[in-house]
């Protein structure tokens, strides 16, 4: 039973549940991402220089592969698809884009969350040995 109670109390953690949320943002996020390169920036890339579609770029390496597509050529043989791994790169470089604007912003926020002057929370007066220094300066100046 100690074995489950410490189990519990490791789950109940706060960090562990973040980690969970984020393993599961990052999930849906990464479908997201896979499709703007697929369905949005590899066909306009393609269009501008002219035609290309990185998804169908293959060195065949099996001697009888002729097929004009990849997967058509992955079951003629064997293949080597840099097409896919250029389509790869693109998903990280824009993901890794996204989410150093999406820390930008959030650090943008905080800064000036931090900047601005909490009102609900009155300023502490001032010690009492200050306060009557203050009394004496201004006694003082008024001679």
């Amino acid at each position: 039973m100690a074995v489950v109670s410490e189990f519990r109390s490791f789950i109940a953690k706060g960090n562990v549940i973040d980690l969970a949320v984020g393993i599961i943002i990052g999930g849906a996020f990464t479908g997201i991402v896979n499709s703007l390169v697929n369905d949005i920036i590899t066909p306009v890339l393609g269009a501008i220089i002219g035609g290309i579609d990185f998804s169908d770029y293959f060195i065949p390496l099996a001697g009888g592969v002729t097929a004009p597509t990849l997967a058509a050529a992955k079951e003629q043989g064997a293949v080597f698809a840099y097409g896919s791994f250029i389509t790869v790169v693109l998903n990280f470089l824009i993901l890794a884009w996204i989410i150093f604007l999406m820390v930008k912003a959030v650090n943008r926020i905080r800064i000036t969350e931090e900047k601005k002057p909490d009102s609900a929370v009155p300023a502490a007066p001032p010690p009492a040995d200050v306060q009557l220094l203050t009394e004496i300066r201004d006694l003082l100046k008024n001679r």
